[in-house]
């Protein structure tokens, strides 16, 4: 087999798995709330249990996810580990520690913690591309090139959005875009897309919805959301930034320590369900209803502390999701009490919409992903020019607070930071 060949195939195989097992996981989900609460998800799940019911299954998914960590002494390894591997090619992930996590991920989102199915999702992709680059004898370069497209393919599979995880990516895991990386990462999006789409249906994830921009004059309320989103990201990084420093400074064992988490969860949901899981149910019903404003503003709240405090416990998940809920809430909020004067044309969902977008360029400082990610949610090609200003808008609010992405503190943790410059991006391995 020739090696070009040879690359191929294995690009096929890291795009169909990662795409193959994002809809395996989500099934799966999907079964297990029926098995438990015959319920078609956790949060209507947790809605039907009795308040000492919604306290006691998020802890006891905890109990479970933390025992398997503790049990298999599966070591840290996460997004910044695909980061630093495409990066310096350093292949350091195992397949073997990312099913162990993924295991726990797995059985902690059925419990309700909050955290989002992206990053378990991700993280197998970049896994699988490693794997399989070794498995064939791709040589380093090409298997940091896999490592990339099953990124990529994973989070194509977890949003059903084939641009948005190219330009994931390219903005966020790599910061260039080299032509032999390009072609690779977009062939693994069509495929893991294809895929997805074929067993779970076409269309976002959240549905499609209709934008509406009646006057250029709106894109000053826009602007100013999008510094309203910056706010509310730099406030959830800092929240969870505290609950980290907390847990390391108390260093309880797993599940202890994980039990804890899902203890808060628990009591926040028996006045609030919807924290439960990812965010996606309840993100749907406030881009069909509009709630009041005192229920949004406790959900944004309640929200944030739940996802920090499980997040905080060391079981594996992702932010991503639960961050769009949160951009929701506050669009929703501003329509309200901004848009309603400010910008009496402009739709309800529009403000929603662009908050979602807000929140995430500022937590994960990539602009043209979170517009380009909302773009493909809504399906209007009006949605471009507020999504693109509110992301700007954002994302430099939150560097000139400096307030780091949330990828580049985890890799400051570990001692490593990127440079940024004309020719690329760069990784350095600090003391």
């Amino acid at each position: 087999m020739t090696t070009r060949l040879r690359f191929a195939v294995a690009l096929g195989v890291v795009a169909a798995g990662a795409a193959l097992f994002g809809v395996t996981f989500r099934l799966s989900l999907g079964w297990m709330n029926r098995l438990l609460f015959q319920a078609t998800n956790v949060v209507e799940g947790l809605t039907r249990l009795p308040p000492l019911g919604r306290v006691l299954v998020p802890i006891a998914g905890a109990a479970i996810a933390g025992g398997i960590l503790r049990l298999s002494g599966a070591r840290s390894q996460g997004i910044s580990n695909v980061m630093e591997a495409v990066a310096l090619g350093r292949m350091g992930l195992s397949l073997r520690v990312t099913a162990t996590r993924l295991s726990a991920s797995w059985t902690a989102i059925a419990g309700g913690l909050s955290i989002g199915r992206e990053g378990p999702l991700i993280e197998f992709g970049g896994s699988l591309g490693a794997a399989v680059g070794r498995r064939l004898g791709i040589s380093p370069d090409e298997t940091r090139v896999l490592v990339a497209a099953g990124t990529t393919a994973g989070f194509a599979a977890a949003y059903n959005t084939p641009f948005a995880a190219v330009m994931f990516v390219l903005e966020t895991i790599v910061g260039v875009a080299a032509p032999t990386l390009l072609v690779p990462v977009m062939v693994a999006s069509v495929l893991a897309t294809a895929i997805t789409r074929a067993l779970v249906g076409a269309g976002p994830i959240y549905g499609q919805r209709a934008f509406g921009l009646a006057s250029y004059l709106d894109l000053v309320s826009f602007g100013a959301l999008g510094v309203a989103g910056a706010l509310a990201a730099v406030g959830f990084k800092e929240v969870l930034k505290s609950f980290e420093q907390l847990a390391e400074r108390r260093a309880l064992p797993q599940p202890l320590q994980a039990m804890l988490g899902g203890a808060l969860v628990g009591a926040i949901a028996i006045v609030v369900p919807e924290v439960g899981g990812n965010g996606y149910e309840p993100l749907n019903a406030i881009l069909d209803v509009q709630p009041v404003v005192a229920w949004l503003a406790l959900l944004m709240v309640a929200k944030v502390i739940a996802t920090s405090g499980s997040v905080a416990t060391g079981i594996p998940g992702g932010v991503f999701t639960p961050m769009l809920l949160v951009g929701a809430a506050l669009g929703a909020v501003w329509a309200q009490c901004v848009g309603s004067w400010a910008s009496p044309h402009a739709t309800a969902g529009s403000f929603m919409l662009v908050g979602m977008a807000a929140t995430t360029a500022a937590s994960i400082h990539a602009p043209l992903t979170a517009a380009v990610m909302i773009f493909e949610l809504s399906g209007d090609y009006l949605v471009v020019l507020p999504l693109l200003l509110a992301t700007v808008v954002a994302t430099s609010v939150s560097r000139a607070m400096g307030s780091e992405s949330v990828y580049d503190a985890e890799l400051r943790k570990r001692g490593l930071t990127w440079e940024v410059t004309l020719e690329g991006r760069r990784l350095e391995r600090r003391r």
